[in-house]
């Protein structure tokens, strides 16, 4: 009878361990939810009309707050206060559930997103095929949100947005596999434990085809995230706004923020994949200061991707729908099958890897960077020295001053 009563208090005891485990991941997802996912969505459209400003030579956000910085919480304000208006002949729960659901795709992401070795969510064993899953409700929502609408343009729009990302989620996948066989897991915590702190430990740089399966798997990230040069899903010029056209207020505000936090989901799955995540050199034993160092390197590395693909986006001319498929199906999905068999082959012709094929992979990477550094340099300074001689001496001397 003790024995028996022994097992049921330690089972209780591991039970309510187990609640409070599973409290206090609740609150940590609230706290990310709301304190960073719907916040960030909105800083990024002040952060991305700045670099456009910049990289365009003009004007951007300067007046609300800042450097403008308070523009995002003006915007969402005012799309809060406009009238919430539904169409006669839509669909009405469908065309009022369809921008929830979206959301849900997107907010559900960040469920596995490892922000250093102790915080995250969920460490699920099947971390990345579940954000792969969860990511596809957005095509569900924007197929909703299309046809509910009832007009034309919308419909057109969404089953365009559902085409595209439907056929960009098969590369995608696919170049996620590199990874998955290098690390031997699909946890995210346990694809980022297979790296190391120093760059030429990553996946990236492992041999030439997991440095394709990069490229091809932040390139499709860009077309499922609706991005240009792929955001052929509200081509104003074509559709109006695509699947968007008949929303006001705030449902019509969520399709964009969800769009704006993707850019740090894509930027956190590509620094998970291919960046080494978290990893940072072990310089102390402190589990607060380890923390809040995997934190700063993760985030800086999913930021850079953030700013990267803005940067493509204010230098990038949209493609057409034909080039769109064609770059996918004709291109894309047979590289990287030639990605995931590369690494496949890689693996079994040499078990352990090479260190010397991780360098020189590693070389030819920061040989190009530095050239591209390089040249955009000297276009700067042809564009600063064009800008004063092509102006007459009164404009130029009163340009100067």
């Amino acid at each position: 009878m003790q024995a028996f009563l022994d097992t049921l208090l330690g089972d209780a005891a591991g039970l309510e361990r187990q609640l409070g485990y599973l409290a206090g991941m609740v609150v940590f997802g609230a706290v990310v939810v709301f304190g960073f996912v719907l916040p960030f969505a909105g800083i990024v459209t002040w952060a991305e009309r700045r670099i456009w400003a910049r990289i365009q030579s003009r004007v951007g956000p300067n007046r609300v707050g800042p450097f403008g910085f308070l523009q995002w919480l003006a915007d969402g304000v005012k799309n809060i206060l406009k009238e919430d208006i539904i169409p006669t002949v839509a669909d009405r729960p469908l065309f009022r559930f369809a921008p929830y659901v979206v959301m849900v795709g997107f907010v559900g992401a960040f469920v596995c997103v490892p922000f250093s070795g102790d915080l995250i969510i969920a460490d699920l064993n099947i971390g990345i095929l579940y954000i792969t899953a969860v990511t596809s409700l957005v095509v569900v929502g924007i197929l909703m949100a299309g046809w509910s609408s009832n007009n034309r343009w919308s419909l057109l729009g969404g089953i365009r947005a559902a085409t595209q990302i439907i056929s960009y989620e098969i590369p995608a996948s696919l170049a996620i596999f590199p990874a998955v066989l290098l690390s031997g897991t699909l946890s995210m915590q346990g694809i980022i434990g297979e790296q190391g702190a120093a760059p030429w430990q990553w996946h990236m740089f492992h041999s030439p085809f997991t440095l394709l399966g990069f490229g091809l798997f932040f390139t499709a990230a860009l077309a499922e995230g609706n991005r240009t040069p792929f955001d052929l899903a509200e081509a104003e010029s074509e559709l109006v706004a695509g699947f968007a056209t008949e929303y006001s207020g705030m449902r019509s505000t969520l399709f964009f923020m969800a769009e704006w936090g993707n850019l740090y989901v894509i930027g956190a799955l590509v620094t998970t994949l291919y960046l080494g995540g978290w990893q940072v050199p072990q310089f102390t034993y402190n589990p607060v200061l380890m923390n809040l160092a995997q934190v700063g390197v993760f985030m800086g590395k999913s930021l850079a991707c953030v700013f990267f693909m803005i940067w493509l986006r204010a230098t990038l001319p949209r493609v057409r729908v034909d080039q769109l498929m064609a770059m996918c199906w004709k291109y894309m999905v047979p590289l990287a099958m030639l990605s995931v068999l590369g690494t496949a082959t890689m693996m079994v012709a040499l078990p352990n890897g090479s260190h010397t094929l991780r360098m020189a992979t590693f070389a030819v990477v920061v040989g190009v960077v530095i050239r591209f550094a390089f040249k955009v340099r000297f276009h700067l300074k042809r564009a600063r020295k064009l800008d004063y001689t092509s102006l007459s001496p009164g404009a130029s001397q009163g340009l100067s001053s």
